[in-house]
């Protein structure tokens, strides 16, 4: 019997795990080897490691923990946890299976790209979502964005004094008269056909239409969506909020006593939606710790 079992090897199960093994409390950290990041080639935003491999980042972590006696890692997947009396069961993909007092879901979210050929091969490395983590690399240069218009415009307002010339590609369909406006009215340039396909370019991305190629430095995508990485927060019974994350509050507390969650599959009511940024991952992976110590 575990005092944690921590499943999810990213950056908050990491801290999860470092604040519970600094604490003495016997911790179980399990770990798929899949991670949102895991095609990205640099991580960035986060002060101390700006620029640092998202890999080097975790090996340095299970580095780390194991100057702790009281973490054990193990690599394997998670096939199903349930709620027993005042414990869970965590039952593995290779047949066995362990009990903890406490549960910290740390899986993540994972990306649902729009069906556009070629995108998810360049997925983390020369397709992106997030301004923040790859915004600044694109200074200068021209880019495309992607997509769904609400969202393209988002993107636009943030990377706008960054960037150079932004160009505007519908998915599926076209923009209507009304989206392709208000897309102008930020500054961008705006393709009436949708994009057919995008593929690797010496000067970065290629974007195709069904009469013309535009090459740019690189491509955001504003129509993808998110969804949980992992099973458990159906298989429990957890509360989820309208953005498809599991609700929490302030310590990683989630609706059902005992269970914790952290990371961008996770965040409390007053907020719009999952931060995806490894250093408040990180913080919530500590925030998360402290309560199951709290609550032990």
């Amino acid at each position: 019997m575990y005092d944690a079992i921590v499943i999810g090897a990213g950056p908050a199960g990491l801290q999860a795990a470092l604040t519970l093994g600094r604490m003495h409390r016997s911790t179980l950290l399990l770990d798929s080897g899949e991670y949102r990041n895991g095609t990205v080639l640099h991580m960035h935003n986060m002060i101390g490691e700006d620029g640092t491999p998202p890999a080097e980042f975790r090996a340095t972590g299970r580095s780390e923990l194991a100057a702790y006696d009281d973490v054990e890692v193990r690599d394997t997947r998670v096939d199903r946890v349930e709620a027993r009396e005042d414990a869970f069961g965590v039952y593995l993909a290779d047949g066995s299976e362990f009990d903890g007092r406490r549960v910290i879901l740390a899986t993540g979210v994972a990306d649902d790209l729009p069906a556009l050929p070629g995108l998810q091969q360049l997925w983390g490395t020369a397709a992106f979502s997030c301004p923040f983590c790859d915004g600044h690399e694109h200074a200068g240069k021209p880019i495309a964005i992607l997509g769904a218009a609400p969202r393209a415009e988002h993107l636009i307002g943030l990377l706008g004094r960054i960037v150079g010339e932004i160009t505007v590609f519908p998915v599926d369909t076209a923009f209507s008269e009304e989206e392709q406006r208000a897309l102008e009215a930020r500054g961008a340039r705006v393709v009436d056909a949708p994009a057919t396909a995008v593929d690797a370019h010496p000067d970065g991305v290629r974007v195709r239409t069904e009469q013309k190629e535009l090459v740019v430095a690189g491509v955001f995508v504003a129509s993808g969506t998110t969804r949980q990485r992992a099973p458990f927060a159906e298989q429990l019974g957890l509360r989820m909020l309208e953005s498809g994350s599991i609700e929490i509050d302030d310590f990683g507390r989630t609706s059902v006593p005992g269970v914790f969650a952290a990371g961008d599959l996770a965040h409390r009511a007053s907020l719009p939606g999952p931060m995806a940024s490894v250093l408040l991952s990180a913080a919530a992976g500590q925030l998360a710790a402290v309560g199951v110590i709290q609550s032990l």
